[in-house]
């Protein structure tokens, strides 16, 4: 598995880096516009970090996604693709839901080629966790790409992808253990990067949730199918 940038910009879309020396003086911030967007907002805080925030806390890095984001809109696949059309077009996107949390959940994956559906799936689980489906997402969705053809993994999961890219790596050469403790949902982490390294053509990047990126958005909706009447 290729390392590849931290980040994708809200704004445009494309990839960019942060130096893990700013991201270790900021706990919990999470990037999501690059330079070029925030200088042609006027300049304004333009490659700053914003004030630092709490950290998780100790021995658990598994966390929800920031409750302070734009939330889920709750819509169809339908109103989705009638609704929005930024983003990356092409690559799998993957997404999970648990409402409450933990609580009954969902996951959805869909496989896109020049914005055309060339494949998805979905389910449900009566008790889960957001974490959870994030990452029954990212292994159901593998199986869409077929073997030898190189991809592209969006996940708007920061957790996920920095377990597959930053820790896994390391949680493995240790036998599968923390120095902070647990590693939740070790079954899945151990089944996807078992995958992930087997297929080095596929690269796994984050993407900016509910910001209007269609196959994100698509993605988020079939997640969250399993709380309506149809996907």
């Amino acid at each position: 598995m290729r390392s590849m940038p931290d980040f994708v910009c809200s704004k445009c879309a494309r990839a960019f880096a942060v130096p893990q020396a700013a991201l270790d003086k900021f706990p919990g911030w999470v990037p999501k516009t690059c330079r070029d967007c925030k200088a042609a907002q006027g300049g304004a805080g333009a490659g700053k970090a914003p004030q630092a925030r709490r950290s998780p806390a100790a021995g658990s890095p598994w966390k929800a996604k920031s409750a302070a984001g734009p939330t889920e809109e709750n819509i169809t696949v339908a109103e989705v693709l009638a609704r929005y059309s930024a983003g990356p077009t092409t690559g799998l996107f993957t997404d999970g839901a648990a409402h409450p949390n933990p609580g009954p959940g969902g996951w959805g994956a869909v496989y896109v080629i020049e914005d055309r559906v060339v494949a998805e799936r979905c389910g449900k689980e009566p008790s889960t966790t957001n974490n959870r489906m994030e990452l029954v997402a990212l292994r159901e969705g593998l199986a869409l790409v077929p073997k030898g053809v190189p991809a592209v993994i969006w996940s708007d999961s920061q957790l996920c992808v920095n377990t597959f890219t930053r820790w896994a790596k390391s949680w493995e050469a240790r036998g599968w253990k923390r120095k902070e403790g647990e590693i939740k949902n070790l079954e899945l982490v151990q089944e996807v990067y078992e995958q992930l390294v087997a297929r080095p053509d596929l690269e796994l990047r984050w993407i900016a949730a509910h910001q209007g990126q269609r196959w994100n958005e698509y993605a988020d909706a079939l997640a969250t199918a399993y709380r309506r009447s149809e996907r």
